[in-house]
């Protein structure tokens, strides 16, 4: 582990800096981890430590965020705690599966699972309307709930392992619910995502992997810009930011293709 006052300062402000960032893209519109992942990789952090520190640092801006989203929840609360329940598990399930994953096999993957990601985020609205066609032809006999916790279990699972992209996917998800309003998709998402990065630190720590002090300094930098924006969400336009998110995801899709 690197200690925080060993780190140089180009350095702590870079960790910082794209952590604050982050945080706020998180809180509108996702993609933060398209900045911080590849930040942590960049200042010296091995691949899968970074997976680690980014999930720790994220985790507690998603709590900030969920805090300015708190008046956004309407659904019923028996719902609410089988989805919960349901991204702990999965995001249990998906970090275990990262610690059992070589080095070297999770640094050939690092492309993919970036491309993958950015992909989805992409085409993040015509994920969400495919969903909401599934959702409409669903029968009586399959209760849309069902479906709704099946796939955020295998989201959760794909949290747990890497993360990127997993808000969308999420709200994807959501529209088999019915719920319509981005700023309620946007709580559940930031509620659910957090559910599965806090439960993933657990075995994080027994095995070791989180560089704690660019963990904290991550988690400072992307509570504030998670709570700070997400107050001014409503009065943004996240297109604009859905589009800098797709240029920078590209960019470090392609930069991992080209020098992983």
């Amino acid at each position: 582990m690197i200690p925080l006052l060993s780190l140089p300062l180009i350095d702590t402000l870079l960790l910082f800096g794209t952590a604050f960032i982050a945080g706020g893209l998180n809180a509108v519109a996702g993609g933060g981890s398209f900045i911080t992942f590849p930040t942590l990789i960049f200042t010296g952090v091995p691949p899968i430590a970074a997976n680690a520190t980014n999930n720790t640092a994220l985790w507690v801006a998603a709590l900030a965020s969920a805090g300015a989203y708190r008046k956004d929840f309407h659904i019923e609360r028996r719902t609410l705690l089988i989805l919960a329940l349901t991204s702990l598990i999965g995001g249990t399930l998906g970090s275990i599966a990262l610690l059992y994953t070589s080095a070297d096999v999770f640094k050939a993957l690092i492309p993919y699972l970036l491309l993958l990601a950015t992909l989805m985020f992409t085409f993040g609205e015509q994920i969400k309307a495919l969903f909401y066609k599934w959702s409409r032809k669903s029968s009586s006999e399959s209760p849309p709930l069902f479906k709704v916790v099946l796939a955020q279990l295998a989201i959760s699972i794909y949290g747990g392992f890497f993360g990127a992209g997993l808000g969308i996917l999420m709200l994807a998800t959501l529209v088999f619910l019915g719920i319509k309003n981005i700023h309620t998709m946007n709580a559940f998402k930031t509620f659910l995502g957090g559910c599965i990065n806090g439960i993933a630190i657990i075995p994080f720590v027994f095995a070791g992997l989180i560089f704690w002090h660019q963990a904290i300094l991550m988690a400072v930098g992307a509570s504030l810009g998670g709570y700070l924006i997400a107050h001014y969400a409503r009065k943004l336009q996240p297109i604009l930011i859905r589009r800098f998110v797709i240029v920078v995801a590209f960019t470090m899709t392609t930069y991992f293709f080209i020098h992983g």
